[in-house]
Protein backbone atom coordinates (compact mmCIF):
# COMPACT_ATOMS: atom_id res chain seq x y z
CA UNK A 1 0.00 0.00 0.00
CA UNK A 2 1.62 3.67 -1.27
CA UNK A 3 2.21 5.76 1.74
CA UNK A 4 -0.02 9.33 1.32
CA UNK A 5 1.44 12.70 2.30
CA UNK A 6 0.26 14.59 5.54
CA UNK A 7 -1.73 17.33 3.92
CA UNK A 8 -3.93 18.48 7.70
CA UNK A 9 -0.97 21.59 7.20
CA UNK A 10 -1.91 22.64 3.70
CA UNK A 11 -3.14 25.97 2.97
CA UNK A 12 -5.92 24.91 1.31
CA UNK A 13 -6.95 27.88 -0.54
CA UNK A 14 -3.30 27.17 -2.40
CA UNK A 15 -2.97 23.96 -1.78
CA UNK A 16 0.35 22.16 -2.91
CA UNK A 17 1.56 20.03 -5.73
CA UNK A 18 0.29 16.54 -5.86
CA UNK A 19 2.17 13.42 -5.39
CA UNK A 20 3.72 13.23 -8.20
CA UNK A 21 4.63 17.24 -8.23
CA UNK A 22 1.80 18.20 -10.63
CA UNK A 23 0.12 21.46 -10.12
CA UNK A 24 -2.91 20.81 -8.11
CA UNK A 25 -4.88 23.31 -10.13
CA UNK A 26 -4.23 21.34 -12.80
CA UNK A 27 -5.00 17.86 -11.87
CA UNK A 28 -8.22 19.28 -10.34
CA UNK A 29 -9.31 20.86 -14.55
CA UNK A 30 -7.87 17.56 -15.87
CA UNK A 31 -10.07 15.71 -13.68
CA UNK A 32 -12.99 17.81 -14.56
CA UNK A 33 -12.41 17.73 -18.42
CA UNK A 34 -11.56 14.05 -18.87
CA UNK A 35 -15.25 13.65 -17.26
CA UNK A 36 -16.76 15.81 -19.23
CA UNK A 37 -14.78 14.70 -22.45
CA UNK A 38 -16.01 11.15 -21.21
CA UNK A 39 -12.14 9.91 -20.81
CA UNK A 40 -12.94 7.39 -18.14
CA UNK A 41 -9.23 5.85 -17.94
CA UNK A 42 -8.20 9.57 -17.51
CA UNK A 43 -10.15 10.81 -15.21
CA UNK A 44 -9.56 7.78 -13.04
CA UNK A 45 -6.21 8.34 -13.23
CA UNK A 46 -6.60 12.09 -11.97
CA UNK A 47 -8.70 11.39 -9.31
CA UNK A 48 -6.75 9.01 -7.73
CA UNK A 49 -3.89 11.05 -8.04
CA UNK A 50 -5.41 13.66 -6.35
CA UNK A 51 -6.78 11.22 -3.67
CA UNK A 52 -3.54 9.71 -3.05
CA UNK A 53 -2.16 12.93 -2.19
CA UNK A 54 -4.58 13.80 0.43
CA UNK A 55 -7.38 15.67 -1.40
CA UNK A 56 -9.77 12.60 -0.78
CA UNK A 57 -12.64 15.24 0.09
CA UNK A 58 -11.86 17.73 -2.16
CA UNK A 59 -12.47 14.93 -5.00
CA UNK A 60 -15.66 14.26 -3.92
CA UNK A 61 -16.58 18.00 -3.33
CA UNK A 62 -15.37 18.26 -6.83
CA UNK A 63 -17.72 15.12 -8.31
CA UNK A 64 -20.77 16.62 -6.53
CA UNK A 65 -20.37 19.45 -8.32
CA UNK A 66 -20.01 17.74 -11.84
CA UNK A 67 -22.81 15.37 -11.28
CA UNK A 68 -25.00 18.71 -11.94
CA UNK A 69 -22.92 20.72 -13.90
CA UNK A 70 -21.89 18.73 -16.39
CA UNK A 71 -24.50 16.30 -16.33
CA UNK A 72 -27.32 17.88 -14.67
CA UNK A 73 -30.69 16.96 -16.48
CA UNK A 74 -29.74 14.18 -18.76
CA UNK A 75 -29.40 11.91 -15.74
CA UNK A 76 -31.59 13.61 -13.02
CA UNK A 77 -30.91 10.77 -10.47
CA UNK A 78 -27.15 11.35 -10.59
CA UNK A 79 -26.39 13.67 -7.90
CA UNK A 80 -28.44 11.48 -5.60
CA UNK A 81 -26.09 7.95 -6.50
CA UNK A 82 -23.15 10.49 -6.22
CA UNK A 83 -24.32 11.35 -2.54
CA UNK A 84 -24.84 8.01 -1.53
CA UNK A 85 -21.08 7.00 -2.68
CA UNK A 86 -19.57 9.55 -0.97
CA UNK A 87 -21.55 8.52 2.33
CA UNK A 88 -20.47 4.77 1.95
CA UNK A 89 -16.96 5.99 1.66
CA UNK A 90 -17.39 8.13 4.97
CA UNK A 91 -18.33 5.49 6.66
CA UNK A 92 -15.82 3.15 5.61
CA UNK A 93 -13.36 5.26 6.37
CA UNK A 94 -13.65 5.59 9.95
CA UNK A 95 -12.37 2.11 10.26
CA UNK A 96 -8.78 2.96 8.71
CA UNK A 97 -7.46 -0.34 9.54
CA UNK A 98 -9.22 -2.11 6.97
CA UNK A 99 -6.13 -2.86 4.75
CA UNK A 100 -8.15 -3.26 1.84
CA UNK A 101 -9.21 0.18 1.94
CA UNK A 102 -12.41 -1.02 0.54
CA UNK A 103 -13.57 2.69 0.71
CA UNK A 104 -11.75 3.20 -2.78
CA UNK A 105 -14.84 1.10 -3.89
CA UNK A 106 -16.65 4.28 -3.68
CA UNK A 107 -14.47 7.11 -5.56
CA UNK A 108 -13.55 5.23 -8.77
CA UNK A 109 -17.07 3.98 -9.18
CA UNK A 110 -18.22 7.38 -8.88
CA UNK A 111 -15.75 8.50 -11.27
CA UNK A 112 -16.55 5.34 -13.39
CA UNK A 113 -20.56 6.56 -13.29
CA UNK A 114 -19.65 10.43 -14.35
CA UNK A 115 -17.05 9.75 -16.84
CA UNK A 116 -19.89 7.42 -18.90
CA UNK A 117 -22.77 8.94 -18.02
CA UNK A 118 -25.12 11.27 -20.41
CA UNK A 119 -23.86 14.79 -19.98
CA UNK A 120 -25.68 18.20 -20.26
CA UNK A 121 -24.12 21.44 -19.42
CA UNK A 122 -28.09 23.19 -18.66
CA UNK A 123 -27.81 23.92 -15.30
CA UNK A 124 -24.82 25.64 -15.48
CA UNK A 125 -26.04 27.60 -17.27
CA UNK A 126 -29.05 28.75 -15.90
CA UNK A 127 -26.86 29.48 -13.26
CA UNK A 128 -24.66 31.89 -15.13
CA UNK A 129 -27.89 33.42 -16.90
CA UNK A 130 -29.63 34.07 -13.79
CA UNK A 131 -27.27 34.93 -11.01
CA UNK A 132 -25.01 36.43 -13.87
CA UNK A 133 -27.09 38.08 -16.65
CA UNK A 134 -28.61 41.48 -16.49
CA UNK A 135 -32.04 40.38 -16.73
CA UNK A 136 -35.40 42.61 -16.83
CA UNK A 137 -37.94 42.33 -13.92
CA UNK A 138 -40.44 40.24 -13.92
CA UNK A 139 -44.49 41.03 -13.19
CA UNK A 140 -46.03 38.69 -10.68
CA UNK A 141 -48.54 36.32 -13.11
CA UNK A 142 -51.83 36.50 -12.55
CA UNK A 143 -52.00 33.15 -11.08
CA UNK A 144 -49.83 33.84 -8.27
CA UNK A 145 -52.60 35.98 -6.52
CA UNK A 146 -54.55 32.96 -4.95
CA UNK A 147 -55.63 32.27 -1.74
CA UNK A 148 -52.32 32.25 -0.04
CA UNK A 149 -51.53 35.77 -0.89
CA UNK A 150 -52.12 39.33 0.56
CA UNK A 151 -53.23 40.04 -3.34
CA UNK A 152 -55.64 37.37 -3.69
CA UNK A 153 -56.96 37.60 -0.49
CA UNK A 154 -58.09 41.28 -1.10
CA UNK A 155 -59.75 40.15 -4.72
CA UNK A 156 -61.95 37.27 -2.93
CA UNK A 157 -59.90 34.13 -4.40
CA UNK A 158 -60.51 31.37 -2.48
CA UNK A 159 -60.67 27.35 -2.71
CA UNK A 160 -62.71 27.14 -5.75
CA UNK A 161 -60.12 29.84 -7.81
CA UNK A 162 -57.63 28.18 -5.92
CA UNK A 163 -58.59 24.60 -7.34
CA UNK A 164 -60.13 25.52 -10.99
CA UNK A 165 -56.50 27.80 -11.91
CA UNK A 166 -53.78 27.71 -8.84
CA UNK A 167 -53.07 24.11 -9.29
CA UNK A 168 -53.40 23.50 -13.14
CA UNK A 169 -50.44 21.45 -14.10
CA UNK A 170 -48.08 21.01 -17.35
CA UNK A 171 -49.29 18.13 -19.58
CA UNK A 172 -45.60 18.50 -21.07
CA UNK A 173 -46.67 19.80 -24.40
CA UNK A 174 -47.71 23.50 -22.93
CA UNK A 175 -51.29 22.63 -22.39
CA UNK A 176 -52.56 23.07 -18.66
CA UNK A 177 -54.15 20.52 -17.20
CA UNK A 178 -55.48 19.07 -13.87
CA UNK A 179 -54.24 15.84 -13.77
CA UNK A 180 -52.61 14.95 -17.17
CA UNK A 181 -49.88 12.61 -16.35
CA UNK A 182 -51.95 10.68 -13.66
CA UNK A 183 -55.57 9.78 -13.13
CA UNK A 184 -56.18 11.95 -9.25
CA UNK A 185 -59.20 9.92 -7.65
CA UNK A 186 -58.47 12.48 -4.57
CA UNK A 187 -59.15 16.26 -6.10
CA UNK A 188 -62.86 16.37 -6.29
CA UNK A 189 -62.88 14.72 -3.02
CA UNK A 190 -59.98 17.26 -1.76
CA UNK A 191 -61.68 20.68 -2.70
CA UNK A 192 -65.26 19.27 -1.27
CA UNK A 193 -63.89 18.76 2.00
CA UNK A 194 -61.75 21.71 1.87
CA UNK A 195 -64.60 24.07 1.10
CA UNK A 196 -66.78 23.02 3.60
CA UNK A 197 -64.81 24.64 5.66
CA UNK A 198 -65.01 28.67 5.77
CA UNK A 199 -62.05 30.51 4.63
CA UNK A 200 -61.54 32.18 8.02
CA UNK A 201 -58.67 34.92 7.94
CA UNK A 202 -60.04 36.18 4.81
CA UNK A 203 -56.78 39.23 4.77
CA UNK A 204 -54.80 37.36 6.92
CA UNK A 205 -51.53 35.37 5.20
CA UNK A 206 -51.11 32.05 5.39
CA UNK A 207 -48.86 30.63 8.01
Amino acid sequence: MSSTPNRSAVNRDRPGPTLHAYDFSEVASALQKSIRRGDEEAALYWAVELDRSGYGEYVWKRLRIIASEDIGLAEPLMPATIHALYETWTQLRKKRDDKQEPWRLMMVHAVILLARAKKSRIVDHALLTLYEGELEPRAIPDVAADRHTLAGKRMGRGWPHFFESSTLLNAGNGELMHAPHLPDPYRDRARAAVERVPDAGQLQLDH
